[in-house]
């Protein structure tokens, strides 16, 4: 395989057409039998990768390059799966634009080269893969939940986290699924997955979810300030599934699909290993 080839299948997965801007080839290769791939992969996953006989290493977060740059591009995706979910489109749009633009003048001044350069010194094949693996994730979780709850209207917060735990990343993470803004007890209403988009949308995105009617939103991680608003507000839950173990359950799938096509994968660096 080619970088390409393996761009094209995680696109493929994530029912994509084209790569979304918060992922991409940074250093094109050929020949790919062994491939490294992890949550966050810099100099340091780099090296050792390289020292383990890897072709390509893959990151998941966009840690250079376009792909770190652009992240706040796909935030509009947030857009879609917030009408899914009963907001009012123009209501969507505006609520994102307050996060949307920190996390752009936030990354403007990141030091977008660093593992780039540290990519193409080495002459390391080097690509980030972000959007299709939180999109495999989101559309995963939520199957998950939607299966597990759907005969339970009275479903309770510890139902939503039980749930959860029936998918192995899940067992196996040391982060496990905790609840932020509510209690075992309470019930869960209307449970929506929030995974993909970029990073989170911040308040008045969260809020508007709870305003349109959902009970539960689930998201791999929720900053303090989202969720003392939320508890101020008083009409949803917030359940954290964890972080390293969500973004495993979407890299997982793609690394799965990698081995079906014949590559060897080390997982590293926060990816958790389901076999």
């Amino acid at each position: 395989m080619n970088t390409k080839e393996v761009m094209d299948i995680a696109l493929d997965l994530a029912d994509l057409k084209e790569t979304p801007a918060d992922s991409g080839i940074i250093v094109e290769g050929e020949d790919i039998k062994k491939v490294a791939i992890g949550v966050d992969m810099e100099l340091a996953e780099m090296m050792l990768a390289e020292k383990l006989g890897a072709d390509l290493v893959i990151t998941h977060h966009p840690s250079g390059g376009d792909p770190r740059i652009n992240l706040h591009k796909v935030m509009d995706n947030q857009i879609d799966t917030m009408t899914k979910a009963g907001v009012p489109i123009n209501k969507a749009q505006k609520a994102l634009q307050e996060k949307k633009g920190q996390v752009e003048r936030g990354l403007h001044v990141s030091n977008y080269d660093r593992a780039v350069s540290a990519a193409k010194l080495m002459k390391m094949p080097f690509m980030a893969v972000h959007t299709p693996a939180d999109i495999l994730a989101e559309r995963t979780v939520q199957s998950l939940l939607d299966e597990k709850l759907k005969d339970q209207p009275k479903a309770t917060l510890k139902d939503v986290t039980d749930a959860l735990e029936t998918r192995v990343e899940y067992q196996r993470t040391s982060a496990k699924p905790v609840i932020r803004v509510g209690s075992e007890k309470d019930y869960a209403g209307k449970v929506v997955v929030v995974m993909a988009g970029g990073t989170g949308g911040g308040t008045n995105v969260i809020k508007s979810y709870f305003e349109a009617g959902v009970g539960t939103l689930v998201c791999m991680h929720m900053p303090e300030d989202v969720i003392k608003a939320v508890k101020e507000q008083n009409i949803g839950n917030i359940v954290v599934a964890g972080h390293m173990a969500s973004d495993s359950v979407g890299i997982n799938q793609f690394a799965d699909a990698l081995e079906a096509k014949g590559a060897e994968i080390i997982r590293m660096s926060g990816l958790i290993d389901p076999k």
